[in-house]
């Protein structure tokens, strides 16, 4: 069953959200959620448009959908005028907010969406920063609000981190859960902590990266090779957690042992939890305990799906040669 949605914010990540729910066929209300001159706003819902119907119809030369359907997935997508945005407002099922990363900006905005929206709707942040509770005091029923982190592009990739507040009721936080999943995405729920989940791993990850080029440990090119056929491979695959239960949690921890003091540097010592869990035999597959739980799982079985996945990657990158007869 379809309900209505809007996104606060004519902006890349509103457009991105608009996407993903029109192709669920959800009708949408992109909000342009500033007073703006009628010149301006033509040109902004022009781009908008422009935007998603070339997005859309990028998505079908992927195979995603039939292109004859391009314009009737588009045509779900209203571009509203802030002078009209509280019809809009008074209706969504689920409103999210998409401005900068700016809280007083944000709280501004949220605080008057709510204002104009009804009593059981849901109103989402999607910030990347900014901690729930940062800004749900300026909201008059901080139980209906929580965040939404879409990674870009939203109309791909499948992830999003949920994060309720203090105030958050649980059951509102369950819905939009249960919405995400209704459009083929896969939400998580993380504790409001700063950069949340993937933005968090995304920051160490990019900043070492820059470094190592930076030390000359390697040239920029032969580190995205790397990174590409090799970290980004394995990962496309298996977790963070499952890779360090397949290995063994006490490899990590006497190889992140060696490193720190190598490199000097305590930022590549292994957490307490490393050490709690192998104190506790948790160490992965090897002891059927580890971060993940693989007590009655045909382990053999297991592995061959995921080596096969991976296999399955080797082919999509053109790298799966035939053998010498």
């Amino acid at each position: 069953m379809s309900v209505p949605i809007a996104c606060l914010g004519a902006g890349r990540m509103g457009r991105g959200i608009a996407i993903v729910f029109a192709y669920a066929g959800h009708p949408v209300s992109l909000i342009d959620f500033k007073p703006r001159e009628a010149e301006a706003f033509d040109a902004l819902a022009k781009d908008a448009r422009t935007e998603i119907t070339d997005t859309l119809q990028m998505m079908s030369r992927f195979g995603m959908f039939d292109a004859d359907l391009v314009s009737s997935i588009a045509a779900r997508v209203s571009i509203v005028v802030e002078a009209e945005a509280g019809a809009a407002l008074a209706t969504a099922a689920v409103v999210f907010e998409g401005f900068p990363e700016v809280p007083e900006l944000k709280r501004e905005a949220l605080a008057r969406a709510e204002a104009l929206m009804g009593p059981e709707a849901i109103l989402a942040s999607t910030t990347s920063t900014i901690l729930v509770d940062d800004l749900s005091g300026a909201l008059a029923r901080p139980a209906q609000f929580l965040n939404a982190h879409w990674l870009n592009p939203a109309f791909l990739v499948p992830l999003v981190e949920l994060s309720p507040g203090a105030s958050t009721d649980p059951a509102v936080t369950a819905r939009l859960s249960a919405l995400l999943e209704g459009i083929g995405k896969v939400p998580v729920t993380c504790a409001a902590s700063p950069g949340y989940m993937i933005p968090r791993i995304q920051q160490v990850a990019m900043n070492e990266a820059a470094r190592m080029v930076e030390e000359g440990v390697a040239s920029a090119e032969d580190l995205e090779k790397a990174i590409r056929y090799g970290f980004s491979f394995r990962f496309s695959v298996l977790g963070l957690l499952e890779f360090i239960d397949w290995g063994g949690g006490d490899i990590l921890y006497y190889a992140s042992e060696y490193l720190s003091k190598a490199l000097e540097n305590d930022r590549y010592a292994a957490p307490d939890v490393i050490r709690a869990n192998m104190e506790q035999g948790r160490i992965g597959l090897k002891t059927r305990q580890g971060f993940l739980n693989y007590e009655g799982m045909d382990v053999a079985a297991y592995r061959e799906d995921r080596l096969r996945a991976l296999a399955g990657r080797l082919a999509a990158e053109g790298l799966m040669i035939p053998p010498v007869a």
